[in-house]
């Protein structure tokens, strides 16, 4: 299958060594140095915890052309980065997108690509749970050849699912389809949001949590007002689970968050500055439509945290 892997971090990487080793046909768009790496080196992955590090050679592109056609491409970015790449998709003949990603208006996504794009386009929407970060030449990987993507269609089952599953038959990569991605996307900035508001400095670079019993307790409250924005805008919680153990457990997640911002795995699931300012302006925005207050959260962002 030709399949192109638009972007070339470290969740890009890890997808299209995935759909390599799967026996596809693979293209990943880079520019610049990365490029370079990935011509002369192929996907070099260090898996943390396989202990192993893999090599993978890869086609190389440095553009989207209009006439490029592709059977399926996986759009693997930060969700800030999404608004420039949507005109080059839109513009493109492939008609089998997967935007994969933190995403806070998936919706207005494909609306843009339904009413902009020359050829009728089928989109999916999609996130890896998996993690690592870039080391020189190689990229550190947890959960990447073995891992898992959460994927679904806003309008019902993906129109594309079987060939999906064509392109991943012969990994150990699992599809989780799930009824209404849409929710479970926002459900999952919740979260992200709260535990990475305070993973940066004033200069933006990334530090280690406090991990003080004030500032996990306000991230605790933070994630609970997180999601009744959530419910007060329609939004059903998925995985339930999640505001579950908040809600009832509290104690235990205090617990898990005081381990989480001990271990240097932090900073392997840890987002970019650019993307968690972009998620948190979206949540904003759900917070004045609901009018839920969020006296935590103001909290947070006020004393620990340097979006403002």
């Amino acid at each position: 299958m030709n399949i192109l892997v638009y972007g070339a971090g470290v969740l890009g990487s890890q997808l299209a060594q995935v759909l390599v080793r799967g026996g596809n046909n693979v293209t990943i768009l880079a520019r610049g140095k990365r490029a370079e790496e990935l011509e002369r080196d192929g996907i070099v992955i260090r898996h943390v915890f396989q202990f192993k590090t893999t090599i993978d050679p890869v086609r190389v592109t440095r553009a989207l052309e209009e006439n490029d056609e592709y059977d399926l491409i996986f759009v693997v970015m930060k969700y800030n980065d999404f608004p420039s790449v949507l005109p080059i998709l839109a513009a493109n003949q492939s008609r089998k997108l997967v935007i994969v990603g933190n995403n806070a208006d998936a919706r207005s996504m494909q609306i843009f690509l339904e009413e902009n794009s020359k050829v009728e386009k089928k989109v999916a929407f999609g996130f890896q749970v998996s993690g690592g970060r870039r080391q020189e030449d190689r990229m550190l990987s947890i959960g990447g050849a073995s891992g898992q993507m959460v994927i679904g269609g806003l309008d019902g089952e993906i129109a594309f699912k079987s060939i999906l599953d064509q392109a991943f038959e012969k990994t150990k990569y699992k599809l989780n389809y799930l009824d209404d991605i849409d929710a479970w996307l926002k459900s999952h900035i919740v979260p992200i949001l709260m535990l990475n508001a305070v993973s940066f400095n004033e200069k933006h670079e990334m530090i280690k949590l406090d991990g003080n019993r004030k500032q996990l307790q306000h991230m605790i409250g933070a994630m609970d007002e997180g999601f009744s924005v959530l419910e007060a805008m329609g939004i059903t919680i998925i995985p339930k689970i999640q505001a579950k153990l908040i809600r009832k457990h509290q104690r235990m997640f205090y617990l898990l968050l005081k381990m989480y911002s001990m271990l240097p795995i932090y900073k392997l699931v840890a987002g970019s500055f650019g993307e968690i300012e972009a998620l948190d302006n979206a949540f904003t925005d759900w917070k004045k439509a609901t009018r839920t207050p969020t006296p935590h959260w103001d909290v947070l962002k006020k004393e620990y945290s340097n979006l403002k």
